[in-house]
């Protein structure tokens, strides 16, 4: 079918929608069902309507400069404006094929965050804890909302591991471009004569599944209690508080001990581990989209790497899509991260315009 054969059936939906919404005024449920729907195909129809006048437009103006019957003045405004409408043209219909491109059904899922060091020792954990605050303030910056799920620290002050539920608009359709191994080039604090380093860190961003998402067995689960690792004299250390769960299908296990209540760690290691589930399914079902959890991670090898960071230099660079930003400490900082994050979109949906 031709794109303006695509254009009409939009646009004879919309319609045709308006006629049921109006007869449908009484009946809650299938009122609720039509405005849904509505409100999906509302800014697509107004794309199609400003596309289709501008084509108007032009084909005016066009004609307009044929004719030996306009003065000098008017054909001057005719040919600026025919340039301007030309020009724009090209970008509108793009943003309005984008959004007639299938919808992914997790992009408006909330989402588990997952960062680990890797490759480098006490300097991989604390890139990995640079990491984990570059993300929240990003979070913060959007308004969206932050809850720390796990957090272990090395004796420096770097992460170990960290994961986070992050909640808000858009959070899996932004972070999930984040995933995979993170490269860091600097001088570690504790180099004496000055020499580069390289670490790496690996992210790992999860839709966050409802529960009616994940239907979990309880003959599959092995739930073990016991007391948590930490300082002395702690409260977890005194009480048997700490969880692990294991999903004996599978074999992943998900250990959880920052809260002070049996109760409140089972809860978090049974978030994660649904989490974790999801992922793993989502990835089997859409295998040409996303590989599965394992190799979205990897193995945090300095071989691997999605994106780096690096200090002498204050750049950063994406080497999915080649595109470098002299803007660390921006991007350190959450400010910049979104040109990164907006660039990898943009080629996502490149490639998805361009695919049969």
């Amino acid at each position: 079918m031709s794109l303006q054969g695509t254009y009409e059936l939009y646009l004879k939906r919309f319609a045709d929608l308006k006629e049921a919404m109006a007869e449908a005024a009484g009946e809650t449920e299938r009122f609720v069902a039509l405005s849904k729907e509505f409100a999906e195909l509302e800014p697509i129809v107004e794309g199609i309507t400003e596309i289709q006048t501008m084509q108007a437009e032009i084909q005016r103006l066009e004609a307009s400069l044929l004719s030996d019957q306009e003065d000098a003045d008017f054909l001057a405004l005719a040919k600026e404006e025919l340039r301007r409408l030309q020009e724009l043209h090209p970008e509108r219909e793009r943003a309005l094929k984008v959004l007639l491109l299938p919808k992914d059904a997790f992009d408006a899922k909330n989402a588990i965050l997952e960062i680990r060091a890797g490759t480098g020792g006490d300097e991989a954990g604390l890139f990995a804890g640079d990491l984990f605050r570059m993300y929240q303030r990003y979070a913060e910056a959007r308004g969206w909302r932050v809850e720390l799920l796990s957090l272990h620290e090395n004796e420096l002050g770097g992460v170990r591991e960290v994961s986070a539920n992050i909640q808000g608009n858009g959070v899996f359709l932004r972070l999930k471009f984040e995933m995979g191994v993170h490269r860091v080039q600097r001088v570690p604090e504790t180099e004496a004569s000055g020499r580069i380093h390289t670490s790496t860190a690996t992210v790992a961003v999860l839709p966050e599944p409802e529960e009616v998402d994940v239907c979990l067995d309880e003959k599959d689960l092995k739930i073990d209690v016991m007391r948590a690792s930490g300082a002395g004299g702690q409260h977890v250390n005194k009480t048997e508080s700490a969880v692990r769960i294991t999903h004996l299908p599978t074999g992943l296990v998900v250990y959880q001990q920052d809260e002070r209540s049996q109760h409140m760690n089972k809860a978090r290691a049974m978030k994660i581990l649904r989490a974790r589930l999801f992922e793993l399914e989502r990835s089997r079902k859409e295998a040409e989209r996303a590989a599965d959890r394992k190799d979205q991670v990897g193995t945090g090898d300095r071989s691997e790497r999605i994106r780096t960071y690096n200090f002498p230099q204050g750049r950063v660079t994406d080497h999915r899509i080649n595109l470098t930003l002299y803007k660390l400490d921006k991007v350190l900082t959450g400010e910049a991260l979104d040109e990164l994050i907006q660039a990898l979109i943009r080629a996502d949906q490149d490639a998805r315009l361009m695919a049969p």
